[in-house]
């Protein structure tokens, strides 16, 4: 088994990331999940949450809206929708957050007839968005 992998974070303003990992924990859509070197090949969307990244030169933090992970066994590329270093991360980056989920969220009521599942979604969104505030404590 390998010790390490290659960790790849970019969302569409910055490439946030590219270093070896022993193992990173990510927000996967269906849960949390930590990813290994070695790991089995697996596609899947991530929520919001924190990505932590555990490597040789310690441990770092990463709050993302939502985007995608694409594991592979020798590597993780994680594509954010948005995303910021928990310690860029202010009080008025959240409120922007909040507030975009929220917008979602009006918008999707406004389309009931439309798509009945959007509304759930976007609820979940803002939900996950809210409750992010507390975990990281801003």
């Amino acid at each position: 088994m390998a010790d390490s992998m290659q960790f790849d974070l970019v969302s569409p303003e910055r490439s946030l990331a590219s270093l070896q990992a022993s193992a990173v924990l990510i927000p996967g859509a269906e849960g949390d999940m930590t990813v290994m070197p070695d790991h089995a090949p697996l596609i899947t969307t991530l929520r919001p949450g924190i990505v932590r990244v555990e490597g040789p030169e310690g441990t770092s933090e990463y709050v993302v809206t939502s985007g995608f992970a694409e594991i592979r066994a020798d590597s993780l590329s994680v594509l954010a929708e948005k995303a910021i270093p928990v310690d860029e991360m202010t009080r008025a980056h959240l409120d922007e957050m909040v507030a975009e989920a929220r917008a979602r969220y009006e918008a999707a009521q406004q389309a009931t007839g439309e798509q009945p599942n959007l509304v759930d979604d976007a609820a979940k969104l803002l939900a996950d968005m809210e409750a992010l505030g507390d975990h990281i404590r801003i």
